[in-house]
């Protein structure tokens, strides 16, 4: 028997599945649920997959990752491997394969991911599925490419804010054991909510808008998206972030002369209407003449009849940045008494 007869090359699974990121339950899983196999079947329980096999599994995890239900995908995967198989030189060479076909449209899925997100786009469930993976450089690849193609609010409304809402409530169903993927995603999602609202000219003159969180509130995500949504538009304002003290608040409405203040509450615990009044009644410019900002009270916390006079309480991002545009458009200016 010729010495190489009957030796088993390729990787081992457990090897590719650290490779892929993935754990070595999944790989076997989808051998199982989907038939995507090495393409060289030997006897005995351990697999092993050429590269070839290994270039298919990496197509499975991007295609499952951008959003893909994973029956498809493995169907994509597996036409992949056949039209990059080397074919043996005394063989008439095989037809080429069609290329995968193209990601779907934006449609709903319902696709499992381990994470209660009902029917989303397939950008959510792929956004999940390298969350739950841990998998940032998927994560930053998904991100990327939703906010380049619809913008930060549509990204924020339709993608991203459903995947941290279901990563939040899994996180409360299961203890601990998810805290790990929502601090990673809500870490890439502010960078790149931030790179959004940084990269942006601004293209018109005039007081920018205050971003900041109330004394007590500690989530600044959504003030994150808000903030990017104003970039887009090329709009200026200030982020302050997380915590800002009341007399921060009013000392920076007094220097900076802003056209509208936004105080986010994620809560009702947060949501200090104190404060609310205090920046209010904050003007600035010339005595005699004193110009107050629109003050927008943007989160959940606010109780639905909070706002007053010179206010206005949007009921989402949306609102909030066409409320601004309103501020930015009106000719003439809002006194204060």
């Amino acid at each position: 028997m010729p010495p190489t007869e009957g030796l088993v090359l390729g990787i081992p699974t457990g090897a590719v599945a650290r490779r892929l990121g993935v754990s070595p339950t999944t790989v076997r899983s989808w051998e199982k649920r989907y038939g995507i196999a090495p393409a060289a079947r030997r006897g005995g329980k351990h697999r092993r997959w050429s590269p070839q096999d290994v270039a298919m599994l990496e197509e499975m995890c991007r295609l499952t990752t951008a959003g893909v239900p994973p029956a498809e995908a493995a169907r994509a995967a597996m036409a992949s491997r056949l039209s990059q198989t080397p074919t043996h030189p005394r063989q008439p060479a095989r037809p080429s394969q069609p290329a995968p076909a193209p990601l779907p449209p934006r449609r709903l899925s319902t696709a499992s991911s381990g994470l209660p997100l009902g029917a989303v786009r397939p950008e959510c469930r792929g956004l999940a599925r390298a969350a739950v993976r841990l998998d940032g450089t998927a994560i930053d690849a998904l991100l990327a490419e939703v906010m380049g193609e619809h913008g930060p609010v549509t990204a924020w409304e339709e993608v991203i804010a459903p995947t941290l809402h279901a990563v939040g409530r899994k996180w409360g169903t299961t203890g601990e054991r998810y805290v790990e993927v929502e601090h990673l995603l809500s870490w890439h999602v502010s960078t790149a909510l931030r790179k959004a609202a940084t990269t942006s000219p601004l293209n018109i003159e005039g007081g920018p808008v205050i971003l900041a969180c109330t004394p007590t509130e500690q989530h600044t995500l959504p003030l994150e998206a808000l903030a990017a949504g104003l970039a887009q538009h090329g709009w200026p304002m200030r982020m302050f972030g997380a915590a800002v003290p009341a007399d921060a608040l009013d000392a920076s409405v007094r220097r900076l002369g802003p056209a509208a203040v936004a105080l986010w509450s994620q809560s009702h615990s947060t949501a200090d209407m104190s404060v609310v009044r205090r920046v209010a009644a904050t003007g600035f410019g010339l005595r005699g003449a004193r110009i107050a900002p629109m003050v927008m009270l943007v989160g959940p916390g606010w109780p639905p009849a909070a706002a007053g006079t010179g206010m206005t309480r949007p009921r989402g991002l949306r609102q909030a940045i066409e409320a601004i545009s309103h501020v930015y458009t009106e000719s003439a200016p809002r006194f204060s008494a």
